[in-house]
């Protein structure tokens, strides 16, 4: 595996860690709904990822990543069309998503060391 994809992966790692850590468990979408810094810090890492995810793909377009376009096309939805984009689509990616990507990622750095 090239440098530069372990380098995306571990970015992509890092920003899913600092999603979890502005969002405190229980897990509250009430809460999250009402707070608009975590709401923009985790918009802003939503992006990175997909950010990272798309220089990816350019290097390795057959990643096993689950969904791997998609996560590049999100990043694209929140800059270009942020006023789309609503609350209940990014808690979805947060609660249900990030968890397999983050694991995916944990899986694919493994198998390259």
């Amino acid at each position: 595996m090239q440098v530069e994809i372990k380098v995306w992966l571990e970015d992509i790692e890092k920003a899913i860690a600092e999603i979890n850590e502005f969002l405190p468990e229980p897990r509250n979408f009430f809460e999250f709904e009402k707070d608009i810094k975590t709401k923009r810090a985790i918009e802003r890492n939503i992006e990175i990822i997909g950010e990272a995810m798309s220089r990816i793909l350019k290097v390795e377009p057959d990643i096993a990543i689950s969904d791997s376009r998609k996560i590049a096309d999100t990043r694209n939805r929140i800059i270009h069309g942020y006023d789309s984009v609503s609350d209940d689509v990014i808690w979805l990616i947060v609660v249900r998503y990030l968890p397999i990507l983050d694991q995916e990622i944990k899986e694919i750095k493994k198998e390259n060391g």
